[in-house]
């Protein structure tokens, strides 16, 4: 496994590099994460909640410094469906599901953001201002239409590859628009 304190801390600089790249004060970042591909093995084969608090710590951290919000992606079990505060659900008019992340059904993060946070509840999709994808869990359905690459030196936590985006809005009107 993944030593603990380098997790936080890869986790850590990627939110840093990526609330470098766009500002996230009063943005929503999804978070898709399989601590089976940190610890290097295969995505939902070996979920760890150790791995998961690390995460979620260096998010929350983040989260709280920065004042942003986090919605972390449930797996593909649970459609993957989002883990947020209720707060933001109402503020956003989301529609709340039944279900409760487990870590066979929902994942270790999700799970863990379950037990965390004040007030959580379960949502279907969100638009999402930016994102952090850790083992490649396909957080792309939860970014709005038109999603940025955030280019990273070091694109690994433990051993899982990260992906950092953000979002941009659309540039519609052709040739004539003016931008």
């Amino acid at each position: 496994m993944s030593d603990l304190h380098n997790v936080y801390n890869d986790t850590l600089r990627a939110i840093e590099h990526l609330r470098q790249s766009t500002a996230l004060t009063n943005k929503v970042v999804v978070v898709g994460t399989s601590t089976s591909e940190v610890a290097g093995k295969h995505i939902g084969t070996d979920g760890s909640l150790q791995i998961a608090e690390a995460i979620y710590r260096a998010l929350f951290d983040c989260a709280t410094k920065y004042q942003f919000q986090l919605a972390f992606q449930s797996c593909e079990h649970l459609n993957r469906a989002l883990v947020v505060e209720r707060t933001l659900q109402e503020n956003k008019g989301y529609d709340e599901v039944t279900v409760i992340p487990i870590q066979k059904a929902g994942g270790s993060l999700a799970t863990y953001a379950y037990k965390e946070l004040s007030d959580p509840v379960l949502i279907e999709y969100i638009r999402a201002d930016a994102g952090i994808d850790i083992g490649e869990t396909m957080i792309g359905m939860h970014l709005k239409p038109v999603a940025v690459p955030v280019r990273y030196s070091n694109p690994y936590i433990g051993h899982a590859r990260v992906l950092l985006a953000k979002t941009r809005p659309k540039l519609i009107g052709g040739a004539r628009a003016v931008y």
